[in-house]
């Protein structure tokens, strides 16, 4: 591997872990967000991936107790709901 591939990775990390463009950019040292955005835009979240990501979280919480391995469960122990 060489340097410039482990740049790419080093920046990629950063991105996933959920550094800013302007961290990024100051990381790399580029001389503007503009060329951070250029190389590395297609890595950050988009708005979709946001809204799957909230809308996963609040009906995780609704999800618990609700399937039918859940209800198979109490029915085996004797306790119908």
């Amino acid at each position: 591997m060489v340097t410039h591939d482990l740049r790419h990775f080093f920046a990629s990390a950063l991105i996933a872990g959920g550094a800013s463009v302007k961290q990024v950019q100051l990381v790399l040292g580029h001389a503007s967000a503009v060329i951070t955005l250029r190389i590395y835009a297609h890595l950050w979240p988009g708005e979709e991936d946001r809204t799957r990501s909230v809308m996963d979280a609040v009906l995780g919480g609704l999800r618990t107790g609700c399937g039918l391995q859940d209800q198979a469960i109490k029915e085996t122990a004797g306790q119908r709901a």
